[in-house]
């Protein structure tokens, strides 16, 4: 699994950017990237969705098991993203930004994997509440990231705004989650250090990947403003 923030996708070649702009103007795009990007946060859902099968006596094993296979599947996109930016000439979007959106998007289903992980490695027996809260924030904020990407395709930039300010919104509900269960871990005086420590972490990577979704939403408000 390759590290969250780390991009897979090569070097674009570069235009100044008014050649860029005319060349698009003047040649067909090859809009095939939409698609691309659009499979990426439907397989970002239902990752997020196998996740958050844990707080329904899903075994962790078997948590793991699909969300690799769909984190596998999420990596192959980004491959074909990445053999598109090296023989499409005329990208719909600045190649720049395809590979940040796709490379955005893949560092939450990576994320998710490595939580899927986390929960067998450190043998979580079963969500806390706090878990089970944040994994439904990150399935009800990747659902609205999945049902609203189509809006880049249409050009339709007042609603990829407005997926900014719900997924904003769904960010600080989260973090306030996570810093209420970490303080109550703390003040916990007869925790064990074990569960402190594993509890800890699992809350942290949940945490973290429903911040890498506002950075997707940053990624898409940036477009918005740049193209509308």
């Amino acid at each position: 699994m390759d590290s969250p923030g780390r991009g897979r996708l090569g070097s674009a070649r570069r235009l100044p950017m008014g050649m860029q702009d005319m060349i698009r103007w003047l040649l067909p795009r090859e809009d095939v990237f939409y698609g691309l990007l659009e499979r990426q946060s439907e397989l970002l859902e239902a990752a997020a969705r196998a996740l958050a099968e844990f707080s329904n006596g899903v075994p962790a094993e078997q948590i793991r098991e699909t969300v690799q296979k769909l984190e596998h599947e999420a990596d192959a996109i980004v491959y074909e993203i990445e053999e598109q930016l090296a023989k499409v000439f005329v990208t719909p979007i600045d190649r720049e930004d395809i590979q940040l959106l796709a490379s955005s998007i893949d560092d939450i289903v990576d994320l998710i994997n490595l939580t899927a992980r986390t929960f067998v490695l450190f043998g979580v027996p079963s969500p806390t509440p706090p878990m089970a809260e944040l994994m439904q924030i990150l399935v009800k904020t990747a659902a609205v990231l999945h049902a609203e990407l189509p809006a880049l395709r249409r050009h339709e930039y007042g609603k990829l705004i407005a997926l900014g300010r719900v997924i904003k919104a769904n960010e600080k509900e989260a973090d306030q989650v996570f810093r209420n269960a970490v303080s109550a871990l703390f003040h916990d005086p007869d925790i064990d250090a074990k569960v402190l420590l594993r509890d800890k972490e699992v809350l942290e990577d949940l945490e973290s990947a429903i911040d890498r979704c506002e950075t997707v939403a940053e990624r898409l408000k940036n477009l918005a403003v740049k193209h509308g």
